[in-house]
């Protein structure tokens, strides 16, 4: 399948100063890509540049296989920037309605398209409501719906959940996995790294305007942290379970994953942490086998992942 998106050395720059470098970006149909980056990064960058926004210094875009030509109007997408203007003295509808006719609806497609919106969006009971009278969470909601006026295949969103309470922050994500069921395909930036985990299929890490890692979110955590991490609880016999793990932190035995440390879970007194040089499923059920054979009584056996911001920060600390 053609990619939703796709880059090829897209870059950049400002003078002497680089803002992306050789960027290969790949992003699947349907998927909803979250975009993580420290400040200055080069997120807002990429998006203004798929959005048509910005002409490349060198490089490549295309959007469903199709060659974004600089200067060119960008309709496959929506875009959603980070700071976005609003005029007050419209009406819900009446913005709406402004910015349909900007892309040439005629009038019955345009009703239709406002009124659809207004619902998917849950704004249908404020649409004669003035703009400058919405919550920050509503007038999100609000250019969200403007992004999707035209009925775009790709949306971009620079930084969505900025500013929101947490209660619009789970509307959000719902309204971002709604946008996914109806075949979008989404490409957010945020900090909020752990709600990206939440709602995200998939995940790039850019730093300096340089990719890091990109990929299925498992697959980066896995990639990042280098090593499986367990969490066993046992029914009884802690002593036992350590003891039957401990000769598997030296040299390899046949036919048993290789450990580098086996610990006591220091909140829960009948549990170990384990570290694995080998992240495959196979190697954790051996282990898990090996502990049954020993006779252990085991209540609990899961992955102990980093989560996404223990990863980020660990991978983009300056030494």
């Amino acid at each position: 399948m053609t990619p939703a998106i796709e880059t090829l050395n897209l870059s950049r720059r400002y003078g002497r100063m680089v803002a992306l470098d050789t960027l290969d970006l790949t992003v699947a149909q349907g998927s909803i890509y979250g975009f993580i980056g420290p400040n200055g990064a080069g997120k807002t960058t990429t998006l203004r540049l798929l959005a048509g926004l910005l002409e490349p210094s060198s490089g490549e875009i295309r959007i469903l296989g199709q060659r974004l030509v600089p200067g060119g109007a960008q309709r496959l997408v929506g875009y959603m920037p980070d700071f976005f203007g609003v005029y007050d003295d419209l009406r819900v509808w009446e913005y709406l309605d402004f910015f349909a006719r900007c892309y040439g609806l005629e009038a019955a497609r345009r009703k239709r398209a406002v009124d659809e919106l207004l619902s998917l969006v849950d704004l249908s009971g404020k649409r004669n409501t003035y703009v400058q009278n919405l919550s920050r969470g509503m007038q999100q909601r609000l250019c969200l719906a403007h992004a999707l006026i035209h009925d775009p295949p790709v949306l971009l969103l620079d930084e969505p959940a900025s500013g929101l309470d947490p209660r619009a922050r789970v509307e959000l994500r719902e309204l971002l996995r709604t946008l996914r069921e109806m075949g979008k395909t989404v490409l957010l930036s945020s900090h909020i790294l752990s709600e990206l985990a939440e709602v995200c299929t998939e995940i790039g890490i850019i730093e300096s305007g340089k990719m890091i890692v990109s990929g299925p979110v498992e697959a980066v955590r896995r990639q990042l942290q280098g090593s499986a991490r367990l969490h066993i609880k046992v029914l009884r016999g802690i002593e036992a379970a350590e003891a039957a793990l401990r000769p598997l932190v030296g040299p390899p035995t046949a036919g048993l994953p290789h450990l580098r440390s086996v610990t006591r879970d220091p909140g829960d007194e009948r549990a170990l942490l384990v570290e694995l040089d080998d992240v495959d499923e196979e190697a954790q059920s051996a282990l898990l086998a090996h502990l049954v054979r020993q006779g252990i009584a085991i209540s609990e056996f899961r992955a102990h992942a980093e989560n996404l911001e223990e990863l980020f920060l660990r991978l983009t600390t300056v030494d």
